[in-house]
């Protein structure tokens, strides 16, 4: 076959233009390599969304990838109920009671009140600021169980977010796993549309976003790296494989800057191949890392168009 010597100059020239086209160095584009640079420093898959609720920007890496939940998912089941005590549909103030049959690993609030009782008002917000696992199974079937859930994210337009078992067997999910998994596209527009969106009535929202900022479980993670005077609340999450070696550290939430800055929602999980002892310290300061992205994500930036509000 012979080639046609104008289309061999014609392409020649062609890829000695492409070459000399710079790199993009769009502000957007310098913050996606900064997090594939921290994805490389850490060896693990770093799934990263930052939602800008008032513009309608974005940024992340291995956005669209699916992740398990973990304990993330509380976050929703609380936002879950009291969008249906605010309907009238069921009583957060209801007491209810539990078993030792109830009881799972990780139960500081239930395990405390097993004799008593609680709410489910109180169940929720163990279960959110404490990460109670026995609170949350309570809870789930209260709603429900993960069919419940599941609609609960179509109902509000995520269609990728599903919750399939309850504690603690939603936690074993291998990479090609599909069940109680989100990704962090989905997961961080659905935060936006919970803690700033109509989904729930605005004393429910403030409810909800102050258990959120009392959450401790987050502060050696995304808002570890926010600077001072910043607001953020979050749900984080920590699961393993059974008998494997591959562990999954996640937090999603809001911040807000002291300065005017359009609240910034995010979703990040991490999957490592370490024991959790090996390797929590490093996930958390990875996480910390994002922290200071959503810093300068958040800061104004000249001639960026706006992409469409979310509300």
């Amino acid at each position: 076959m012979t080639i046609d010597r104008r289309m061999f100059l014609g392409g020649t020239l062609a890829l000695g233009a492409s070459a000399c086209i710079p790199p993009d160095q769009s502000p957007l584009a310098r913050l996606t390599e900064e997090l594939r640079l921290i994805e490389a420093r850490v060896g693990g898959t770093l799934g990263v969304e930052l939602y800008d609720t008032a513009s309608g920007r974005s940024v992340g890496i291995n956005r669209d990838r699916r992740f398990g939940h973990a304990s993330s998912f509380k976050f929703s089941l609380a936002a879950l109920l009291l969008q249906r005590h605010a309907a009238g549909t069921i009583d957060a103030d209801r007491h209810v009671m539990w078993t030792e049959a109830d009881m799972i690993n990780h139960a500081p609030f239930t395990r405390e009140r097993i004799a008593t009782g609680a709410s489910l008002r109180e169940l929720a917000r163990a279960t959110q600021t404490t990460s109670d696992n026995p609170a949350a199974n309570i809870l789930l079937r209260a709603l429900g169980g993960p069919a419940g859930l599941t609609a609960f994210w179509r109902s509000i337009g995520d269609d990728v977010s599903r919750v399939d078992r309850f504690e603690p067997e939603m936690n074993n999910v291998p990479t090609a796993e599909f069940r109680d998994t989100t990704t962090p596209e989905a997961m961080a527009r659905t935060v936006a549309k919970i803690v700033y969106g109509d989904v729930l009535p605005e004393k429910e929202r403030a409810e909800l976003k102050g258990w959120m900022i009392e959450t401790e479980t987050g502060l050696r993670r995304v808002r570890a790296g926010l600077p001072e005077g910043w607001v953020a609340g979050d749900k984080t999450g920590t699961s393993g494989l059974i008998g494997g070696k591959e562990y999954n550290y996640i937090d999603i939430g809001f911040a807000e800057g002291p300065k005017g800055e359009a609240p910034i929602t995010f979703a990040c999980y991490l999957r490592a191949r370490q024991t959790e002892d090996d390797m929590l310290p490093a996930a958390e300061a990875v996480l910390a890392e994002v922290g200071r992205i959503i810093k300068e994500f958040a800061e104004p930036e000249k001639g960026l168009p706006i992409i469409g509000k979310l509300y």
